[in-house]
C-alpha cells in the first residue's frame, strides 16, 4: 500500500517527537500492525482500509478513529490534544447552575482528587469526552453534593430535566463505565456528513427517520418507539436521525422527497428498505417487526418476490417483482479497500 508506505515516516517521526515529551513508556506507546501478516488483528477490530490509525485507551479501542491531516505536526498536535485533562475542575458552584443544558454533562463531586474515586471517573472521562461534558468539583466547592459521600451526576440535555444520580460503586470502572455511556452516547444519534463514515465503520445496518429539523415531535415519536420496541435490538441495528433537506439524496434512493417526511427506511448497505407507514410507528410490534424482516431476509427476499405466501389472503395472486430494492445510499461510506484506496488517492491530490 503505497498509501502505508508513505506515512511510515511520518509515524514514526511523531512517535519520536512525542517520545521526548513523554519518555515515561507507560503514557503514550506508538506502535504499527501489518495487516498482511496478522488478519486477525485487522479482523477484530474490523481495519479495511489502509492506512488506519486507532486510538486505544487502557486497552480500549476509541470508536472515533484519527482522520486529521497525515503531518508530524498534527499527529504529535493530537497526542498532546488526548493527554490534556478531559475534566474541567469547578471552582464554584455558580458554574454548574450556568452550564450549557443543550449539552450532556457529567458532574463529579469529590472530597479530594488523589482518591480511587476520582481516578475511576477520570478514566471514564478520557474514553467518553468526546460524547459529553466532564467536570468535577472538590472539598468545600462540592461538600453540600456530598451529604452521603463522593457522588456523581448526570444532567442531561433541557433546562427542565431531571438530574440523574449514579448508584453504584465509584471504583468499580466497568459499572460506572457502562452507565456514564448509556448516558452520553444516545440509543437514537443523529447522522451528519461528518459522522456518516465514522457509523458505516462500526459494521451495522441503520435504521434512520429522515425528518423536518424543526419536527421534534415525530423525533420524540420515534425515539420513545425505539426505546419502547428495539432495545433488545441495540448491537444489532443503528438507530439514527437525519434531516430531510440535507439528506435528499438518500430520499431520492427510496423515490422520497423532503415534502414527504417523515420517513423511516432502514439501509442495510446493500439496499433501503421503506417502513410503509409512519403513522403505523405506534402500533405495537410493528416498528420490531421491520428490523426482525431485515435480520431473517424477509425485506429482501419480498422484493424480489413479492409477499410471502404466508401474508397473502387466501385466493390473492402472489406477485413476482423480479426487481431488486433500491440501492443503499450509503454503501459508498461502508468499510470497502476500493472505496478508502480513491478516498485517499483524492486526498492525496
Amino acid at each position: 500500500c503505497r498509501f502505508s508506505q508513505m506515512l511510515h515516516p511520518i509515524f514514526e517521526e511523531a512517535s519520536n517527537v512525542i517520545k521526548e515529551e513523554y519518555p515515561d513508556k507507560n503514557q503514550v506507546v506508538f506502535a504499527r500492525v501489518d495487516c498482511d501478516q496478522h488478519s486477525d488483528i485487522a479482523q477484530r477490530y474490523r481495519i479495511s482500509k489502509y492506512p488506519t490509525l486507532k486510538l486505544f485507551r487502557n486497552g480500549m479501542m476509541m470508536k472515533r478513529e484519527y482522520r486529521g491531516q497525515r503531518s508530524v505536526t498534527a499527529i504529535a498536535d493530537y497526542i498532546r490534544q488526548q493527554k490534556s485533562n478531559p475534566i474541567r475542575e469547578v471552582q464554584d458552584m455558580e458554574e454548574i447552575s450556568s452550564l450549557d443544558r443543550s449539552r450532556r454533562n457529567i458532574v463529579g463531586y469529590f472530597e479530594q482528587k488523589d482518591t480511587d474515586n476520582y481516578r475511576t471517573f477520570e478514566r471514564v472521562a478520557n474514553i467518553l469526552h468526546d460524547d459529553c461534558i466532564f467536570l468535577s468539583a472538590f472539598g468545600a466547592i462540592s461538600k453540600a453534593e456530598r451529604f452521603s459521600g463522593d457522588n456523581v451526576i448526570y444532567k442531561p440535555p433541557g433546562e427542565n430535566a431531571p438530574d440523574m444520580v449514579y448508584l453504584g460503586s465509584l471504583t468499580n470502572f466497568d459499572l460506572i463505565y457502562a452507565w456514564t455511556q448509556d448516558k452520553c452516547v444516545p440509543l437514537v444519534r443523529e447522522i451528519t456528513f461528518e459522522n456518516g463514515e465514522e457509523l458505516t465503520e462500526e459494521g451495522l445496518p441503520f435504521l434512520i427517520l429522515f425528518h423536518m429539523k424543526d419536527d421534534l415531535e415525530s423525533l420524540e415519536k420515534f425515539q420513545q418507539e425505539v426505546a419502547r420496541q428495539l432495545i433488545s435490538e441495540k448491537g444489532t441495528i443503528n438507530f439514527l436521525h437525519a434531516d430531510c433537506d440535507k439528506f435528499r439524496h438518500p430520499l431520492l434512493h427510496i423515490q422520497k422527497t423532503p415534502a414527504d417526511c417523515p420517513v423511516i427506511a432502514i439501509d442495510s448497505f446493500r439496499h433501503m428498505y421503506v417502513f410503509p407507514d409512519f403513522s403505523d410507528l405506534s402500533v405495537p410490534g410493528k416498528l420490531k417487526q421491520f428490523v426482525l424482516d431485515l435480520h431473517s431476509g424477509k425485506l429482501h427476499r419480498e422484493f424480489h418476490h413479492g409477499p410471502d405466501p404466508t401474508d397473502v389472503a387466501p385466493g390473492q395472486p402472489i406477485q413476482d417483482l423480479a426487481s431488486s430494492p433500491p440501492e443503499s445510499s450509503f454503501q459508498k461510506l461502508a468499510p470497502s479497500e476500493h472505496r478508502y484506496t480513491l478516498l485517499r488517492e483524492k486526498d492525496e491530490l
